[in-house]
């Protein structure tokens, strides 16, 4: 029988640290190694308080994998972090380890953020993110792009990116470009088909390392990719880093507009500003007749903006080109058309306002 990592993870699973809990829950797992019969992973402790009171689990530990069949060597050592501080590593999800400084901070070579969000999944928020990313990038803003959305990451496939970013120095990672972005995603550093399967401190220690580990060199704006909701993602960012506005995205249906209300006031509970709304899926013009319909309605979140007298970025229309653009990695807005004109026309007011 070959034994797999997850045969390993269930073991250690199974095995209870004093105060509740087991090594795998709570996040204590580091460098874990299976090579065929041979097992080898790093126990991460607090401290050597910690140490000795977990060397009956780490002896437990050995003896339970040497019981698995096909296992012929177990290799565990039990490290802490020095001076108070926890080692730098490329492991992306664990526990946040910088201090909340007082107030939100600036990313380092970052001149502005920009938050793309939404009350709920399906309006096509991380379309928009990666083309308005490719749209700012041919206004000759130098753009990063941040997939933030952790359990669902798509702009790999959107961006058409598909490699495992490096690390020179086993503490920062080098993001990639496409089509003039800088780009990072959870999703480059996971086997594909993988689950994300995380508590709300691993998103937020993730999201601190994807901002702060990152080599993202100098930066006109970064567009960050948000999960849908109002969750722990949203407010790590805002609360932790200097955002220079947000960018809601809504389709123009009353059920969209009602969870996208819910992130307009969260925004807002955040103090972070809102420099506009975008209708998506507006409308769709029929490519054999030209007639225009209006699928999901129209107008509502242009509507909605001036009801809440905040800025109204335009319209995105519904389209084929757009499906299979991103399918294929090349963001429309890459190219030429009546949609890359309006993420155009977007990009273009953003940068005209200072804040792209």
């Amino acid at each position: 029988m070959q034994v797999t990592r997850e045969n390993v993870l269930g073991v250690l699973s199974s095995i209870a640290l004093p105060g509740g809990g087991d090594p795998v829950s709570r996040d204590m797992i580091r460098a874990l190694a299976v090579e065929g019969g041979e097992i080898r992973f790093v126990l991460e402790v607090s401290g050597a308080d910690q140490a000795r009171a977990l060397a009956p689990v780490q002896a437990e530990a050995e003896a339970r994998l040497r019981a698995l069949p096909g296992v012929t060597r177990v290799s565990v050592v039990m490290t802490a972090p020095t001076a108070g501080k926890a080692p730098p590593d490329l492991k992306i999800g664990r526990h946040p380890t910088a201090p909340q400084q007082a107030g939100p901070q600036p990313v380092p070579g970052i001149a502005r953020i920009l938050a793309v969000g939404s009350g709920k999944g399906g309006v096509g928020k991380s379309t928009v993110s990666s083309n308005l990313a490719v749209a700012l990038a041919r206004q000759g803003r130098r753009v990063g792009l941040l997939d933030a959305d952790i359990y669902g990451p798509s702009q790999p496939r959107m961006m058409g990116v598909n490699q495992r970013p490096a690390s020179p120095d086993g503490k920062t990672i080098n993001p990639l470009k496409a089509h003039g972005v800088t780009m990072m995603s959870i999703g480059l550093m996971l086997k594909e088909g993988d689950a994300v399967v995380w508590r709300g401190p691993m998103l937020m220690g993730a999201l601190q390392q994807m901002l702060g580990q990152v080599a993202w060199g100098d930066l006109d704006v970064l567009v960050v990719d948000l999960p849908p909701g109002t969750g722990d993602v949203q407010l790590t960012l805002c609360q932790r880093y200097q955002v220079t506005g947000a960018i809601v995205v809504s389709t123009p249906q009353d059920v969209a507009l009602l969870d996208a209300r819910k992130a307009l006031k969260m925004f807002d509970m955040l103090k972070t500003p809102v420099l506009g709304l975008i209708e998506n899926m507006s409308s769709f013009c029929c490519p054999n007749c030209g007639h225009e319909s209006h699928i999901f309605g129209h107008g509502g979140v242009r509507a909605e903006a001036a009801a809440l007298d905040l800025p109204f970025l335009g319209e995105i229309p519904i389209s084929l080109d757009v499906r299979l653009a991103g399918d294929a990695g090349t963001p429309v807005a890459a190219g030429e058309g009546p949609v890359a004109q309006a993420y155009a026309r977007i990009a273009a007011q953003l940068v005209a306002e200072g804040v792209a």
